[in-house]
């Protein structure tokens, strides 16, 4: 395990890990913080014990409420904006290009890059007092780390073009109608809940939950046909693990299956 970041913090209790990013008093997304969020993320990906990676925010105001805007202050050119907004694109592509799956647990106020970050997560589990939206353009600004090309894919068009060009906040039952969120709860049952689901999770057998995730993924990129010809290769790929084997025989001897991750 990698020594605490002094802005992102880890944790890992029964194969979950559980990143925490600790920036009072909004956990803004600055420079440092994207640096540790990259650096902690990637010690998960390559943690043979870590199988499901929770990602939260600190606090009770905010599980981020946006990027550093003192740093988009000081930026006096296309190529630094440019640059910028490649660089976070880059660290939450690798969220949601992982094989394992990824969990936000939304604690409070989600907004700008953290939506952004929020909507590269595999499933978004929301408080049911958290807040939602894509303010940049109240900033003379637009998204910058996927905004326009993730909300679209997950809550349509329109609907990305409305909070977009708005800039207005929604409510987390708002959010889970168009689907930008998998469930709301209880304020106080967020990381609670969301850990419970990380655990059923990781209770699968690893090979298997990865080959799915590889599927949807890649699946999303390409045509149907081309994606059913990359499920069927997939499934034949899973048919020769011992965790397949397992999960068949204890089915039929009515029983719970034990998985190895083999």
């Amino acid at each position: 395990m990698p020594e605490q970041g002094q802005v992102v913090k880890l944790k890992i209790d029964e194969r979950i890990a559980i990143i925490t990013i600790d920036r009072p008093p909004v956990n803004a997304l600055s420079s440092q913080v994207m640096k540790e969020l990259e650096t902690t993320f990637e010690s998960c990906q390559n943690d043979p014990q870590v199988k499901v990676i929770v990602v939260t925010g600190a606090g009770s105001f905010a599980f981020v409420a946006g990027a550093d805007v003192k740093e988009i202050d000081a930026i006096s050119s296309e190529e630094e904006g440019a640059k910028l907004a490649l660089s976070g694109q880059k660290i939450i592509n690798k969220i949601e290009n992982s094989k394992k799956p990824v969990i936000a647990a939304i604690n409070a106020v989600c907004l700008g890059g953290g939506n952004e970050l929020a909507m590269a997560c595999h499933m978004r589990i929301s408080s049911d007092r958290a807040k939602f939206g894509q303010p940049e353009i109240n900033l003379g600004l637009i998204p910058g780390f996927g905004g326009t090309q993730r909300l679209a894919r997950l809550c349509g068009i329109s609907k990305a073009r409305e909070l977009c060009l708005t800039g207005d906040m929604i409510t987390a039952q708002e959010a889970f109608r168009i689907g930008l969120v998998n469930r709301v709860v209880p304020d106080n049952e967020v990381l609670k809940q969301t850990v419970a689901l990380a655990k059923k999770i990781a209770s699968k057998s690893a090979q298997a939950v990865q080959l799915i995730q590889e599927a949807i993924s890649e699946g999303m990129k390409k045509s149907l046909e081309e994606g059913l010809a990359q499920e069927g290769k997939l499934f034949g790929k899973v048919c020769k693990t011992s965790d397949k084997k397992e999960g068949v025989r204890a089915f039929l001897e009515k029983r719970q299956p034990k998985f190895t991750d083999q």
